[in-house]
């Protein structure tokens, strides 16, 4: 819808309908434009311009031509003063505990932890001396397959084959309920 000149005048003498045409015309387009600038509430704010544009209609020079650009000037003040409001205020996010990855493991879970890493180092002295040097360099050195290969001097194959055969008898030996001698 095109704003008139003459429903511009009517709306500044305070004529209800012309006031609602105004407000017909340019409050989508006000709230497109707040919406754009990423504005938090456009709805609210969009009430906030014409709030300020009907009280300064009286004074209003320039017909409908004037009337868009005081609308959007409005729009746009609001804009710079969410901005600075938001630079003066930190931005709140709610809390949400499944997405904080700074916890911590409680005393339990650290004793617990700490008696299966002693329990699984005791389990590999029943591993063969391969096995054993291949779980220890990729388990607890974090080596690649090619660096324990290189630092035991065997085949990359090789490697796999005894770090698969190692690791299954851990689990064995994790899950028994006696351990051998």
């Amino acid at each position: 819808m095109e704003l008139s000149d003459d429903v511009v005048r009517d709306a500044a003498a305070g004529d209800v309908p012309a006031t609602r045409q105004v407000y017909e015309a340019l409050s989508p387009r006000v709230r497109g434009y707040l919406r754009s600038r990423g504005v938090e509430d456009p709805e609210g704010c969009t009430s906030e311009v014409f709030l300020t544009l009907f009280r300064r209609l009286p004074t209003l020079s320039g017909g409908a031509a004037g009337l868009r650009t005081l609308a959007f000037s409005v729009a746009h003040a609001r804009v710079v003063d969410e901005a600075r409001r938001r630079s003066r205020r930190p931005h709140v996010l709610a809390y949400e505990p499944e997405h904080d990855d700074r916890t911590s493991e409680s005393a339990e879970q650290r004793a617990v932890a700490s008696v299966e890493a002693e329990r699984a180092v005791r389990l590999m002295q029943h591993l063969g001396e391969d096995q054993r040097a291949v779980v220890s360099l990729r388990v607890v050195g974090d080596l690649t397959l090619e660096e324990t290969a290189q630092v035991l001097g065997k085949t990359v194959p090789s490697v796999k084959q005894l770090q698969r055969r190692g690791l299954e008898r851990l689990r064995e030996l994790m899950v028994a309920p006696e351990v051998p001698s």
